[in-house]
């Protein structure tokens, strides 16, 4: 259920989806704020602290403007990701790039944008520092630990396309050499779903190990990947574990490292998952031999997390909160199979309910296609008590726009 003590109430997702129809994506800021606020809080006892927003999670505008209203960077993927970001506002200085698998063409455009530049492999790093020795770099290393408890979003295995080993820094300390560039930071990720602290904090100690190979770091970046729960009992990451662990590990680390830094992390989900909610009407239910089926109107064209991942949303249904429980299979729209749920109890369903997907903030929207040429839907963001549109909902002439009719 939704919590008593937010200011967003169930009625509220109700008249959303009454003034601006369905499907439609809703977030709440007070609930991306305390996260934000709460991280924070967790690793206060370090004197420099980075928290770069991951824009992949979420990337609205509305949203990067928010964050940087709260004094996040940003930690970004694509170079457009880069250019939403400076037109939200952002500082590029506040911006970290870390793409994969891209060419040194696209570097070269974040260069120009006065972003920090993260580099994940050894033939692009010696090209970089071939042509441009006097821009300081970050290196993304690869540790060979998986921190993480899904190997569908786990980055961090032997086998993974991301991040330059931790048995290549020779080769890395090779081509510093030889182009004379600046190392200025070290990154690693171990991907999604950090079950295990003391299994990541193992991780945090190879990189430590590595950036003492480098004597002119301004940061270190932890990644992120912190778990979030998604059903009741659920376990998530302990973050002020971590922070109390990590923290005075740090501290103790760059006592030692003799130099002031900066410790960087890069949430996404973990900022904006909770705070996400996406509202779907009911079309048909469907009663077979076996199943009861509630077909809604989306699919995994605006919501694929479930098809793609196996991610659990919980499902409510906002009309009949009260009414008697039912298992219903919750099903989309689209000619595919696109099961969100399957046998879930859910208070019983009629034709044209509103069903709630909770945890519907991180790689939900993001992810949205226009796959069966159907429409992407809206985005709300809820602020001070308020509804605010924040992207309309797609129409027949957005669908066309970018296509070229040819005559036969």
């Amino acid at each position: 259920m939704l919590k008593k003590n937010l200011q967003m109430k169930q009625s509220d997702l109700l008249q959303i989806s009454e003034s601006y129809g369905a499907p439609t994506y809703v977030y709440d800021a007070d609930l991306i704020s305390d996260q934000y606020k709460r991280l924070c809080s967790a690793f206060a006892e370090v004197e420099e602290l980075r928290l770069h927003y991951a824009v992949k999670a979420n990337s609205n505008l509305s949203i990067l403007k928010l964050f940087n209203h709260l004094g996040a960077g940003l930690d970004t993927v694509s170079i457009q990701e880069v250019q939403l970001g400076i037109r939200a506002g952002v500082d590029p200085k506040k911006i970290i790039f870390t793409p994969n698998g891209v060419s040194i063409e696209e570097l070269e455009e974040a260069v120009k944008l006065g972003v920090q530049i993260n580099i994940d492999n050894l033939s692009i790093l010696e090209q970089f520092g071939q042509k441009y020795p006097d821009i300081p770099v970050c290196v993304r290393i690869n540790p060979h630990v998986m921190a993480g408890g899904n190997s569908k979003i786990s980055v961090g295995h032997i086998d993974s396309k991301f991040g330059i080993s931790i048995h290549q820094i020779p080769h890395v300390l090779r081509i510093v050499e030889l182009t004379d560039m600046t190392i200025n930071g070290i990154h690693m990720h171990t991907g999604s779903d950090i079950l295990d602290i003391d299994v990541f904090l193992y991780a945090t100690e190879i990189l430590f190990d590595t950036a003492k190979h480098f004597k002119q770091l301004e940061f270190l970046d932890f990644g992120s990947g912190f778990k979030v729960s998604y059903t009741q009992g659920d376990i998530e990451t302990d973050i002020e574990e971590l922070g109390q662990k990590l923290s005075k590990r740090f501290n103790d680390f760059v006592q030692e490292y003799g130099r002031k830094l900066t410790l960087a992390f890069e949430p996404g989900k973990f900022l904006v998952s909770k705070a996400g909610y996406f509202l779907a009407k009911v079309n048909v239910v469907k009663q077979t031999t076996s199943t009861v089926f509630a077909s809604v109107d989306s699919g995994f064209n605006h919501l694929i997390r479930p098809m793609l991942y196996g991610s659990h949303h919980n499902i409510e249904n906002l009309s009949n909160p009260n009414g008697k429980e039912r298992y219903y299979s919750v099903v989309g729209y689209i000619c595919e199979t696109d099961t969100f749920g399957s046998n879930r109890r859910i208070s019983e369903i009629t034709e044209g309910d509103i069903l709630v997907f909770h945890n519907a903030g991180a790689y939900c929207f993001s992810m949205a296609s226009n796959y069966n040429s159907r429409f992407r839907p809206a985005e709300i963001l809820w602020y001070e008590g308020k509804a605010h549109l924040i992207r309309e909902r797609e129409s027949f002439e957005d669908l066309i726009r970018l296509q070229k009719e040819i005559s036969f």
